[in-house]
């Protein structure tokens, strides 16, 4: 069996790709970079160079590789976030996730994909009622305006990929990464502004995180390829946490000091309203549905010992 897998050299596909291939399955990865070709050699895959918004490369590449399953990881979330101009900063993904989606949907089609697997992301819940939320609840009809476009292109990328017909459509609403190549590692940004006590607790730092390890969420992604169904999976770990709970725990296991606490205006001065809302309003995600319908467990149940161990 074939799989195109699109964003082959993201920090998933990286952990996607060599399970594939162990697994059986011939992988065609795409990337947009020709200097990554050798990446995707070593890790296994059929290199293929295109450019995701370009939709005649697309489906060129897609018509080469007759793939059975297509896999849309595409995102270009900046490592270094400036939270201050989050609109600017996630644009390219959110087109990836427009456009970039459109075009593999349509080359899909031409070849009929039996399967299509897409990558999408819990930040869109709704931040009012329940804290952990399953994918039955509604996404935000109201989101703040500098939330607003990454929620539009979710709900584009999820109604796309579920509408159709013409394959098994499945949205993996996954939670925040960290591990290996991911922007929570030792030695990224991130856990050097702990480290230096430059990521502060906002207000009551009650926003609800839902972690996943990036090879547990390799692992979930591959069981969905084999015996998914169409429709949306959470993708997260046993453990929704407050922002409140997390990252005093982070710090403590690196040893940093304890988090400053800012109350919100200021939170909102020197990060934006965009960060604020991740440290207050977010809402978790549960993953029962993914565990029993894939047949999935996380093999790091928890960000407190699966933190510890990255």
């Amino acid at each position: 069996m074939r799989v195109f897998l699109a964003g082959a050299t993201g920090a998933i596909g990286k952990q996607l790709v060599p399970r594939l291939v162990a697994a059986g399955y011939e992988v065609h990865g795409m990337t947009r970079s020709e200097s990554k070709r050798a990446v995707l050699e070593e890790l296994g895959a059929v290199p293929v160079v295109a450019d995701a918004l370009d939709a005649d490369q697309v489906a060129e590449a897609v018509a080469r590789a007759r793939p059975d399953v297509i896999v849309d990881q595409l995102t270009a979330i900046p490592e270094s976030l400036d939270m201050r101009h989050a609109v600017r900063e996630f644009e390219p993904t959110n087109r990836l996730r427009t456009e970039g989606t459109d075009h593999l949907l349509s080359a899909g089609q031409a070849v009929g994909v039996k399967r299509f697997v897409a990558q999408s992301n819990i930040a869109a819940y709704a931040m009012t009622g329940s804290a952990v939320k399953n994918e039955e609840d509604p996404l935000d009809t109201d989101p703040d305006s500098l939330a607003a476009p990454n929620v539009a292109a979710i709900r584009h990328l999820e109604e796309a990929v579920l509408a159709a017909t013409w394959t098994e459509g499945i949205a993996l609403r996954y939670g925040w990464f960290y591990g290996p190549g991911t922007s929570m590692a030792p030695g990224t940004e991130i856990y050097e502004m702990v480290r230096k006590r430059k990521f502060p607790l906002v207000g009551d730092g009650g926003a609800v995180w839902s972690f996943i390890h990036i090879a547990d969420a390799a692992e979930a992604t591959l069981a969905a390829i084999e015996h998914g169904k169409r429709g949306i999976y959470n993708v997260a770990d046993d453990e929704p946490a407050e922002v409140a709970d997390w990252l005093p725990a982070l710090a403590e296991q690196i040893g940093a000091k304890r988090p400053r606490r800012v109350p919100r205006f200021l939170g909102r001065l020197f990060g934006g309203e965009f960060a604020v809302l991740m440290m207050t309003e977010l809402r978790g995600a549960s993953n029962a549905k993914a565990k029993r319908e894939l047949a999935w467990q996380p093999a790091h149940p928890s960000w407190r010992q699966g933190l510890t161990a990255a």
